[in-house]
């Protein structure tokens, strides 16, 4: 046996250990996003049991749920109950269909790094499995990590066609990414990423044709949910007190500071490159002052609260030793400043940094929206050295492991303790 192919195999076996880590937490209720279980318990179980037993009146009264997620997904697992399966094994259907959205990664890892070592990609791939929001909602089905496994598709389908230029992928880039978007929405935003791409590489015609698809695909979700009036994008999320409640926020400040530090939390295993340290360095002494004023204005508008409950690591933790924003509004001011040096060489990664902030229309923030989003999107979609770098020392995926394994504890002493 050649060593590639013992390393290989040993891979395996870790990644069997990961699943199987993954199956003692479905069989033991792990339950690490905390809401993850009650979402499934008190919005997702009785959707799916209602749509099984009276689809038409669920289907016109889905808003009555003050759900906010679409119900295509939700309307698929309701078919297996409606012919006798029980929920603990549409959970266990869920949880094993999760589980593509890891081989799928892979796949464009190996699309995306021909040059890199397989074995390294298929680690970094399966790291996946110790995500806190992965688990969770592979454990207790929810539509988002299903839409995140389809918008992944489309990725792969947009790297093909970089590689190729088969004009296949193009259209199936689109197909994947409007079935990722009526499971979950707020994907639906990252088609202008994809246009600005193509625009460059495929014929007017076929660009045209894209546009005319989507246009034509979203007529029913949006004569669903203006024209039956059955908006559930504007179902309530939590206010300034237990009797306010509120759908949208358009303030752009909130998602501004919060998705920073979010994007920021989940490049920490990445950012201890050489190379990275010294131009960042630079490109603070150069950007300072910038960075310090659009920080200040930010902050100005800034009225995220606890009650409204997310904000992400850093908000949590800074309410949790001082009981207010200090910490949060030191750890935003540098997420700024490594934001604007990744941004500001290159539109495309500017673009997906504001596609993150579009995608979120709710006044509620959570981590879960950007888990493992954030990495997936680093590695395959954004343009810059420090991917490749990362990838070039198989040790350094220890990193990763170590920062989830971080996570993961953070998570259980959250839950235990606050």
């Amino acid at each position: 046996m050649t060593k590639k192919k013992f390393i290989f195999k040993k891979n395996i076996y870790f990644s069997i250990f990961l699943y199987a880590t993954l199956l003692a937490g479905f069989f033991w209720g792990e339950n690490l996003n905390y809401g993850a279980k009650p979402d499934w318990y008190n919005t997702n179980f009785p959707v799916i049991r209602d749509f099984s037993e009276n689809f038409i009146k669920t289907f016109y009264n889905y808003d009555q749920y003050n759900h906010r997620h679409s119900p295509v997904y939700l309307i698929f697992l309701s078919f297996f109950s409606k012919i006798g399966i029980n929920f603990d094994l549409i959970r266990f259907l869920h949880f094993n269909l999760s589980i593509t959205l890891i081989y799928i990664f892979f796949k464009c890892l190996t699309l995306k790094f021909k040059n890199i070592d397989k074995n390294i990609l298929f680690l970094l791939s399966i790291s996946i499995f110790l995500s806190p929001t992965f688990r969770s909602l592979a454990i207790w089905p929810d539509s988002r990590i299903i839409g995140l496994t389809f918008f992944t598709l489309s990725i792969y389908e947009f790297l093909k066609f970089n590689n190729s230029k088969n004009i296949s992928s193009f259209y199936k880039n689109i197909i994947y990414l409007l079935i990722a978007s009526y499971i979950s929405p707020n994907f639906s935003v990252f088609i202008i990423f994809y246009f600005f791409c193509f625009l460059k590489n495929v014929n007017k015609k076929h660009i045209l044709i894209g546009i005319f698809l989507c246009g034509l695909s979203s007529l029913p979700a949006l004569y669903y949910l203006f024209v039956l009036d059955i908006n559930f994008l504007l179902a309530k999320t939590p206010g300034a007190d237990i009797n306010d409640k509120v759908s949208l926020d358009f303030n752009i400040s909130n998602k501004i500071l919060i998705v920073s530090t979010i994007v920021f939390f989940h490049l920490i295993p990445f950012l201890f490159e050489k190379k990275f340290l010294n131009e960042f360095i630079l490109s603070v002494k150069k950007n300072f002052f910038l960075v310090l004023i659009f920080f200040i204005i930010n902050i100005y508008f800034f009225d995220y609260l606890r009650a409204f409950t997310g904000g992400g690591f850093f908000f949590q933790l800074s309410l949790f030793l001082f009981n207010n924003n200090l910490i949060f509004f030191i750890f935003s001011f540098f997420s700024l400043l490594i934001i604007i040096y990744l941004i500001k060489s290159k539109f495309i990664n500017f673009l997906l940094f504001l596609l993150l902030i579009l995608s979120n229309i709710q006044n509620t923030i959570y981590h879960k929206y950007y888990d493992p989003l954030i990495m997936i999107l680093f590695f395959l979609l954004f343009v810059h050295f420090l991917p490749i770098k990362f990838l070039s020392r198989k040790r350094n995926l220890i990193f990763i492991y170590l920062f989830y394994l971080s996570f993961i504890s953070f998570r259980i002493i959250k839950n235990s303790f606050l």
